[in-house]
């Protein structure tokens, strides 16, 4: 039996495929012969319109990657499921210009309340906390509290600019391999009520299709690995009537007797309420948790205080599941899983959407070096290895955040929050050494470290004064960011130039990458979006679309001017910065002392970060040779030769 009839059988279809099939047949113009390679073809197929699916598909189609989004639900996410997002995805969505809408109407929140009660003592509140204490460096140092379907529909608006639409009521069943030239693999799905096939050829599938994954399960080994709890929790999101006061923080209220409630404010005057559903004798079956019996335990949990809704708009109930899949990425790099199809944990920490979206952030731009033929095959491999390490420390978190929860210990509670608050905000999910990270033999002396994502820092903008965020500043094109640090340009002249001439240079290797970049983006070009007029990118990759060179020095804007630089620097005089604003920092550092440790007026630093905004590597150069800057030149073509190619 074929793989495909296999999982016609296993899903309960007849294996012979007998239900009608939608089969497409497009003529190359030569004589009425079908084309193996069709025009049409995506590149990519992303099984699922979620947030991990959208932001996939969303930055695909942004980077010019023909891209198809298919989804089983006939409708787009109008209420509930996931709510909040993290300090990091906020700078995310900042990076790719998406951030206002959910800015505009989310909810912030900057504290959370703890809250407790007992046989011998009524509810009353046992401490405050600071959600996001200073010791975590971020510009947005609160949870933005917005429902699911307004995150997916800053993606479907971004999508719909650029020409492109999901394709909805269309269920993923199983794949096999395509015979002929063009696409290599060939998908079945299916259309809605009508149960027509349709066939779709691609490169490659992402299963983005949650917690129970049909491409999960055509990749051996992915069985998700982990454990459940008994405990079912419900989820009610409303306008509610309280004399509660602590309303309008994250609360997290613990009863003894009837069980546990985490309070979120939401949007449009609601709250969420996470109600956990203790079983009493002879209540075990889940039949009875239903809306009513869920709203009348939480009337008992908050007790003395009232607690009514006005009106209810989404309730749900689940059981906590911590598992991991054996394997992201099928053997020949031609399917992968991202989000919950790869990861499932509770929600209560708000980590679920922002980890799922993170996952496409990372995978996506890999896609595009692959596709377009700019990277060697070991790239793509760099998805799981480092995913999966954020998967599991993010299963380890949440097991004693879950547990802590259920006990009710505050202080516990507390205390695994401020453990893990790096991790729990984004910006603490770092990557190891591998080709992308360079392992250093000695600790970076500033923040900025190779895995690590850019440390938020302002700068002056040279060319209109304008005060930046260095990590923000850039849009996400898809391309490396090459910053170059020195404090003196003048004295570094003699280094920039031999810099640039390699970066430049029609026979080194990063020449010949950029000439190849190039190229692909002329034959491939990128979808151009109404928006795009507000963004200016060709500012950012004057050189070619694969780089953008920056560079940051703490010289006065008087003592300096743009025809002082080398051409290539010169060309990217958007990307030339004063390191003058320390005033203006989280930290009150200089980007130089913040990033590097600080550097010697002698000395030179460059720092290449990755296009999703990790820290790939650095180092450091004394500014008063050619040599220097040769060496530096061959340091970088050695960076990037590890996993790109021309």
């Amino acid at each position: 039996m074929s793989p495909s009839a296999l999982h016609r059988e296993v899903n309960g279809e007849p294996a012979d495929g007998s239900m009608e099939v939608v089969q497409q047949e497009v003529s190359n113009g030569h004589n009425g012969t079908t084309n193996n390679s069709r025009s049409d073809d995506p590149s990519v197929v992303v099984v699922g319109a979620g947030p991990a699916g959208l932001m996939l598909a969303s930055n695909l189609v942004r980077y010019g990657i023909k891209t198809k989004i298919v989804d089983n639900r006939p409708n787009k996410t109008s209420t509930g499921r996931a709510d909040g997002l993290q300090p990091k995805t906020i700078e995310t969505l900042r990076q790719m210009r998406l951030a206002d809408p959910v800015l505009r109407k989310g909810v912030r929140i900057y504290d959370i309340c703890f809250w407790s009660s007992s046989k011998n003592e009524q509810l009353h509140r046992t401490g405050r906390e600071v959600h996001y204490p200073p010791v975590v460096d971020v510009l947005e140092p609160y949870i933005l509290l917005v429902h699911q379907g307004m995150v997916e529909e800053l993606f479907l608006d971004d999508l719909a600019e650029r020409g492109v639409q999901v394709e909805r009521d269309t269920t993923f069943l199983d794949y096999a391999g395509s015979e002929g030239g063009g696409p290599v693999l060939e998908l079945t799905c299916k259309l809605g009520l009508s149960e027509k096939l349709k066939k779709i050829r691609s490169d490659y599938i992402v299963g983005c299709d949650g917690a129970h994954s049909q491409v999960r399960k055509c990749i051996d080994g992915a069985t998700p690995i982990g454990t459940s709890s008994d405990a079912v929790w419900g989820v009610l999101d409303g306008v509610i009537d309280t004399d509660f006061p602590d309303l309008w923080s994250k609360v997290v209220v613990y009863s003894e007797e009837h069980g546990s409630i985490l309070m979120i404010p939401r949007e449009r005057n609601m709250t969420r309420l996470y109600i956990e559903l203790k079983s009493e004798a002879g209540d075990g079956a889940q039949k009875h948790y239903d809306q009513e019996y869920v709203m009348a335990r939480a009337r008992d949990i908050m007790k003395p205080y009232k607690i009514e809704w006005t009106t209810v708009e989404w309730f749900g109930r689940y059981q906590i599941g911590q598992r991991v899949a054996g394997r992201f990425i099928c053997g020949d790099t031609r399917l992968f899983i991202a989000g919950d199809a790869s990861h499932t944990h509770s929600p209560k920490a708000a980590q679920g959407m922002n980890t799922s979206m993170h996952d496409s952030w990372n995978l996506a731009w890999k896609f595009n070096l692959s596709i377009r033929g700019l990277a060697k095959p070991n790239l793509l491999g760099t998805y799981e290895q480092e995913r999966r390490k954020i998967a599991e420390d993010l299963i380890d978190f949440d097991y004693e955040h879950a547990n802590a929860f259920h006990d009710g210990d505050a202080a516990a509670l507390a205390e695994n929050f401020k453990t893990n608050i790096r991790f729990i905000s984004g910006i603490g999910a770092e990557y190891a050494a591998n080709i992308l990270n360079e392992s250093t033999k000695s600790a970076p002396k500033g923040d900025a470290k190779p895995g690590c994502l850019m440390p938020p820092s302002k700068v002056t903008r040279y060319i209109d004064a304008n005060p930046v965020d260095l990590q923000l500043d850039i849009p996400m094109l898809g391309q490396f960011r090459v910053f170059l640090f020195t404090p003196k340009i003048h004295a570094a002249k003699p280094f920039l130039d031999a810099v640039c001439n390699t970066i430049t240079s029609q026979t080194s290797f990063l020449g010949r990458l950029s000439a190849a970049a190039r190229a692909s983006y002329t034959t491939q070009p990128v979808p151009k979006a109404e928006s795009d007029a507000y963004v200016q990118t060709q500012r950012y990759i004057p050189h070619c679309p694969l780089f953008t060179y920056g560079l940051i020095t703490t010289m006065s804007k008087t003592d300096v001017e743009i025809a002082d630089l080398p051409p290539l620097l010169q060309d990217s005089r958007w990307t030339f910065y004063l390191d003058d604003v320390p005033k203006l920092d989280t930290r009150g550092q200089t980007c130089t002392q913040k990033w590097l440790g600080g550097l010697a007026d002698g000395e030179v630093a460059i720092v290449n970060v990755r296009p999703d905004g990790y820290v790939g590597s650095l180092g450091r150069w004394p500014v008063g040779s050619v040599e220097a800057g040769e060496a530096a030149g061959m340091w970088l073509e050695g960076y990037y030769g590890g996993f790109l190619e021309a």
